[in-house]
């Protein structure tokens, strides 16, 4: 269909931040921004309209630099890193809530719209931007490292996997690899099909985005754990039970700090 109609059409595109990026672009090009009400839906989780237009957005990396650009000069790096964690959310809303925040923003170049809380699409977006921040420190936490010896390689690999609620595996990667920076590390988010993998004796120094995993690893790891590995897990899950009082187990209290959500990939919680 022509981009050029009388009404705003929805916008969808491919799901990524470059993806948002172009639908903000092609917003402004054709003047959609001053229209009410804009809809942006990532294309995995668009919801049927018949009463309104679409149009499918093709990302374009010379369109995501010119607005990257421009967002940072008007929010600095504090304000993108803010627009970043809230799209990580993957909230179906977060993608027009966050368009809202880009356009209040512009209009009010010498404003920090982040602390102005009675603005709808900013106190959409700070919840969610909270939400992903305790989901980021729950990983730092809860992430549990099995070193498997696989057979393509003679080095032994510490793996980890997750399912977040969030996408928050782009915002951990720093903290790993200050943290383990002398071992060869991969943590792999099984829920969205996709890891970070750091080697410490990769002159790059660079976290590198994986995605091919052997389904093996992820499905029955134990067969490739190392000895030392399997040897710590038993030694783990006795000393996690004997230093258990029953009776003054506090089930209520232990789920409140310990979600159940994070069980599966527990070392203590799988013996």
């Amino acid at each position: 269909m022509d981009l050029v109609t009388a009404e705003t059409p929805i916008l969808i595109f491919d799901g990524s931040f470059e993806g948002w990026l172009t639908c903000v672009f092609t917003i402004f090009e054709n003047g959609w921004q001053h229209t009410p009400i804009v809809t942006i839906q990532a294309e995995h989780e668009v919801v049927p309209n018949f009463w309104q237009a679409t149009v499918t957005v093709a990302t374009d990396e010379a369109k995501t630099l010119r607005v990257s650009d421009k967002l940072e000069r008007v929010f600095g790096k504090n304000g993108m890193r803010q627009l970043l964690w809230g799209f990580l959310s993957e909230s179906p809303t977060v993608y027009s809530h966050l368009f809202g925040v880009v356009r209040f923003q512009l209009s009010n170049p010498n404003l920090d719209v982040w602390e102005n809380y009675t603005h709808a699409d900013v106190m959409a977006v700070s919840k969610l931007i909270k939400m992903v921040g305790r989901e980021r420190h729950r990983m730092q936490a809860f992430v549990r490292f099995e070193q498997m010896q696989m057979p393509d390689t003679d080095k032994p690999v510490y793996f980890a996997r997750v399912e977040p609620d969030f996408n928050v595996l782009p915002i951990l990667h720093q903290h790993f690899k200050e943290r383990y920076a002398d071992q060869t590390w991969a943590i792999y988010d099984v829920k969205r099909g996709f890891g970070i993998y750091y080697a410490h004796d990769d002159p790059s120094e660079q976290v590198h985005i994986i995605f091919d995993v052997d389904d093996e690893a992820l499905l029955h790891p134990q067969q490739f754990y190392s000895e030392a590995e399997q040897q710590y897990q038993t030694l783990w899950q006795k000393y996690f039970t004997h230093v258990t009082i029953k009776e003054r187990l506090n089930r209520k209290l232990h789920i409140q700090y310990l979600p159940k959500r994070y069980w599966k990939y527990l070392t203590e919680k799988m013996g």
